[in-house]
């Protein structure tokens, strides 16, 4: 079976760690370890993965006096490298005699994307109010609330196209584990002249790897998170985990914008054609997953 595997933030970070070279390294040894159990069960194995918190944090230390920086997708073309050499390295220290390959990828968005007048998607680390509107005023961001604190938020245009698919599947028939489409991928548009150009972005993960899931025709979405299913009443007293979820008939918008909607929106557009499945759940419950033993599973009934 070919599984797409998106990663989540907390394969690299978990919450309130530090953002060190030696906290990613351990918890991306952990990723691992659940992603080794999958491709030595005999899966066909794509990794995504996300990279808010390094790419934002890059944008910060890269930034002159001035504010200005390196753009966003030179930036994410960066941690798209480092964060897919550790997920890489750590497989192959687990999985003696297997190949696998790190890609960078681009993926191809609309310029006159609405998300460009509205930015929401959330980067690097938090702030306490005062310093998130100074850091804004200095260097000409565009900040929003996180709960109790505050972040830069930049545009997250829908992808389009993911421009490397046909390489990526080349790679796969070869019997070859890719961890691609890092962070979303690198967002590019296409100029007059029929080039691409990269553009201040950065593209959903889920959203990416929905597309990315499509576009190599794979059997299986699994959107690994910290959370061991989805739960209906989130923070309430009646909060209780749902096993199964018809993309046909969930309401996205009853889940929280900026945690769990984007999951069950790539989960219930990947799953809506017959015969797909995806999955949401924790990463280190990926056989599991698999097996539709835990997490939720989301499947159409027309399938049936």
């Amino acid at each position: 079976m070919l599984i797409v595997a998106a990663l989540g933030g907390n394969a690299l970070l978990r919450r309130g760690e530090a953002l060190t070279a030696e906290n990613q390294r351990a918890n991306v040894r952990q990723a691992a370890i659940a992603l080794a159990t999958l491709i030595s069960a005999g899966h066909s194995l794509v990794v995504t993965h996300g990279n808010g918190p390094q790419v934002g944090l890059l944008a910060l230390e890269t930034a002159g006096p001035d504010g200005a920086g390196l753009p966003l997708d030179v930036l994410g073309a960066e941690t798209e490298g480092m964060i897919g050499y550790m997920i890489e390295q750590e497989l192959a220290g687990l999985l003696k005699g297997y190949r696998f390959a790190t890609l960078l990828t681009l993926v191809k968005v609309n310029a006159n994307d609405p998300a460009f007048q509205q930015p929401t998607k959330f980067i690097g680390p938090v702030y306490a109010a005062e310093t998130a509107r100074k850091l804004a005023a200095e260097r000409g961001w565009t900040i929003a609330p996180d709960g109790e604190k505050w972040r830069r938020v930049v545009a997250s245009p829908l992808p389009q196209t993911i421009m490397e698919a046909d390489v990526i599947s080349l790679l796969v028939r070869q019997g070859v584990t890719v961890i691609c489409t890092g962070g979303g991928g690198i967002p590019v548009v296409e100029g007059p002249g029929g080039g691409l150009a990269g553009i201040e972005a950065v593209i959903d993960k889920d959203a990416a790897s929905t597309l990315l899931a499509e576009q190599l025709d794979a059997d299986m979405l699994l959107l690994l998170t910290d959370v061991d299913a989805v739960y209906a009443d989130f923070g309430t007293p009646n909060a209780r985990p749902l096993t199964k979820i018809d993309p046909g008939s969930v309401d996205e918008k009853q889940f929280p914008a900026g945690s769990m909607r984007p999951k069950i929106a790539a989960a219930s557009r990947f799953s809506r054609s017959g015969g797909r499945r995806a999955a949401i759940g924790r990463l280190e419950d990926a056989m599991a997953l698999v097996a539709g033993a835990e997490g939720t599973a989301f499947f159409s009934q027309q399938a049936d």
